[in-house]
């Protein structure tokens, strides 16, 4: 009897342990079932930390859910848990599992992507065209002329880019990542608080939208040109626009049946469902392929969706699972790629704080300068750069590209992880102040 007890704690003791052949330099490999009994453990330990850390957040400090489960992401990762209990965070997140919690969030990202582009409402480019548009290009312009002054000394630090990259390019990445506005939190705030028809909500969500259009651009031109030669530049910049202008051109004409029958019957069968993933899945599919990224495609396939019923059942039955399950694990591959101990002197400590306080002041001061100079009230003005400053996922998914890619190191990465969740953090409450308890004061 004790050699079956002692079996059994033998065989339980190592159930965490690869059990395939012998592989270069380990005793033994992972086998499938290795992998799946892992990927099943990650998933129950990432949504229990995301629904504490955005309870939390929530009861506490006033933060979305989205808030926590960005800070949750940082916790499982090296900079906290693997910091404390290096042994436990390798036993739960060993490298040879990370691909399939990598495909598991670009599935979770590129839902979320798509399902933000079903919620975009191009009647918000029509409305206050005028101050939108002049908050937009401040938006635009003040982050950029800052990446210009801050990038010459970025290269200077080693680790931070990736050798030999253009100072252009750098300077483009830079400048996309500090113009990038939370476009879905900067919605949220607005629909919760009831602004969407008003001059701030307006103005926000138009300004918001052109800001993030052109960092993606942005973005795209980097991923094109940076270190692939004329022919990949080529094959992204050229696949790219081609795939998006087939898509905004005919998608809509090809979609509306789909859209027609999903109204006369009232809800979305699964076979409809199944046509609106296949046609999710092949637009993210050929952007990946092209090199520029598969959010691209799942966006602009969200854009084209018909309004209506179809859009309002898409939203009904995909975003639970997509928010609730697949995207926490995009905050948590995030997490596994940050490593905040990377800022360990003075002179990188100094550096993260200065990218913090010059994303603030470029983005933030100058929407806000931007929105005075339109006509707006100084109260709007200030509400429209506290939600214009907030970054949230849109920017941990920029700097992800840029890290899978090759453009910046772990350092950097770091330091605009921090700067994602300080910014986004702040968002709600600074917003609050300058402008939400005043709505709701008594007249």
């Amino acid at each position: 009897m004790q050699d079956w007890i002692d079996s059994l704690g033998k065989t339980a003791g190592g159930v965490l342990g690869g059990h395939g052949p012998a592989a270069p330099a380990t005793a033994t490999s992972y086998a499938p079932g290795d992998i799946s009994i892992h990927f099943f453990l990650q998933l129950a330990i990432i949504l229990v930390a995301c629904r504490i850390v955005g309870w939390i957040g929530k009861r506490f400090l006033g933060q979305p859910q989205v808030v926590g489960e960005m800070i949750a992401g940082v916790v499982l990762g090296p900079s906290l848990l693997g910091l404390v209990f290096p042994e436990l965070q390798g036993a739960i997140f060993p490298k040879e599992t990370r691909n399939v919690l990598y495909a598991g969030s670009q599935l979770g990202v590129g839902l979320y992507m798509f399902l933000v582009g079903t919620t975009l409402r191009t009647d918000h480019f029509r409305a206050k065209a005028k101050s939108a548009s002049i908050v937009s290009v401040a938006g635009i312009a003040a982050p950029f002329g800052v990446a210009v002054l801050l990038t010459p000394l970025l290269l200077g630090l080693p680790g931070l880019f990736a050798p030999g990259i253009s100072q252009a390019n750098a300077t483009l990445f830079l400048g996309a990542c500090i113009a990038l506005t939370a476009f879905p939190m900067l919605a949220r705030i607005i629909t919760e608080r009831g602004l969407g028809d008003s001059a701030l909500g307006t103005l926000a969500l138009t300004a918001g939208a052109f800001d993030d259009a052109v960092s993606w651009c942005v973005l795209a031109l980097v991923l094109a040109t940076f270190g692939g030669g004329p022919g990949v530049a080529i094959l992204a910049i050229g696949g790219g626009v081609v795939w998006a202008a087939l898509v905004l051109l005919l998608g809509p004409r090809l979609l509306a049946p789909l859209g027609r029958r999903v109204e006369r019957e009232g809800s979305i069968s699964h076979f409809a469902l199944a046509i609106v993933l296949i046609a999710f899945c092949t637009s993210a599919l050929l952007m990946d392929a092209v090199g520029i990224h598969a959010i691209f495609g799942g966006f602009i396939m969200g854009v084209v969706m018909p309004r209506g019923r179809l859009t309002s059942e898409i939203q009904r039955t995909v975003e639970p699972l997509a928010v609730v399950l697949l995207l926490p694990m995009f905050f948590t591959y995030s997490g596994l790629n940050t490593r905040l101990d990377m800022v360990n002197s003075g002179s990188l400590l100094l550096t993260a704080l200065l990218i913090l306080i010059a994303s603030i002041v470029a983005k933030g001061g100058a929407c806000y300068l931007a929105a005075r100079l339109s006509g707006e009230d100084n109260r709007t003005a200030l509400g429209i750069g506290a939600l214009m400053n907030s970054r949230g996922l849109m920017e941990l998914i920029i700097i992800n590209i840029g890290l899978q890619k090759g453009i910046i190191g772990p350092t950097l990465f770091a330091m605009l992880v921090l700067m994602a969740i300080v910014t986004t953090v702040m968002a709600t409450p600074v917003f609050e102040f300058v402008y939400g308890r005043h709505t709701r004061a008594p007249r």
